[in-house]
């Protein structure tokens, strides 16, 4: 099997959005992103997951951090199934944690598995606490937690791959302003399963301006981008968490696919 080409076909069916880009970049680098990518959506998955109690979604990824902590002396992929098997129906990109892994190649791979290990305790811990999140600076926790750390991740991988050198705070704003943006787009259906990601008193306007202060700090960080995959990669979502902010602001859900595909189109100069 060649785990690459089926890892981009998961990313395929798990996000379009990234997997777009993600197909666009160097084999190496691709590797190393798809691997990260998708060891972080199989541990969101089972943060965001309906039927499991968060006790039980607490234990899972603690013991994901664990298993990729004991990485440096290797790991076996199936060191992550039992944990994992007993609990269905978690999805694919979920249960093959393992193999998303050890797709990274051996020289960045001890990186993506620390951020990913991190990233499943601070998930425990929100899930634990029922994502208590009262003011902004819970918020600005959770929003690291979860994704400002992600934009570290990269720029680290920017500059394993060509030396490429980022302003680090403006790496945490590009995540925390892309989560920002699925806050405010999930707002309804996280509520109904008993979420609530707002600060206490906060509007959906409070949330958009949350975003796009964060998604100014996100504009420079690309900015800064040298022409190159890395610029290629952060144009297609940022563009988007640009256009989503702005059709939300009118009243509208989210971007549709057709607006979607015209964005990316124009972005990448493919028809």
């Amino acid at each position: 099997m060649d785990l690459r080409r089926d890892a981009l076909e998961i990313l395929k069916q798990t996000s379009r959005t990234f997997y777009i880009p993600i197909s666009r970049l160097p084999l190496e680098l691709q590797a190393a992103v798809a691997s990260a990518y998708l060891c972080m959506r199989a541990i969101d998955e089972i943060e965001d997951d309906p039927d499991l109690d968060n006790p039980t979604k607490a234990k899972l990824l603690r013991n994901i951090s664990l298993t990729l902590q004991a990485g440096v002396d290797g790991f076996k992929v199936d060191d992550f199934s039992l944990g994992l098997h007993t609990h269905y129906p978690l999805p694919e990109v979920s249960i093959r944690i393992g193999e998303w892994a050890v797709l990274a190649p051996a020289s960045i791979a001890p990186r993506i598995w620390d951020a990913t290990a991190a990233m499943a305790d601070r998930m425990a811990y929100w899930a634990i606490n029922n994502w208590a999140i009262h003011t902004e600076a819970d918020l600005d926790r959770y929003t690291f937690g979860v994704a400002g750390a992600v934009g570290l991740l990269l720029s680290d991988l920017w500059a394993w791959y060509d030396g490429t050198q980022t302003n680090r705070t403006q790496a945490i704003g590009f995540g925390r302003g892309l989560q920002a943006v699925n806050i405010l787009r999930n707002h309804n259906e996280d509520l109904l399963r008993g979420v609530d990601f707002y600060p206490d008193g906060w509007t959906a306007n409070d949330m958009q301006l949350y975003a796009r202060r964060n998604l100014k700090l996100a504009d420079a960080y690309t900015r800064s981008l040298p022409l190159g995959p890395a610029l290629g990669f952060c144009q297609i979502p940022l563009t988007l968490a640009h256009a989503t902010l702005d059709v939300m602001a009118h009243g509208e859900k989210k971007l549709s696919r057709s607006a979607v595909m015209a964005l990316i189109s124009q972005v990448t100069g493919s028809k």
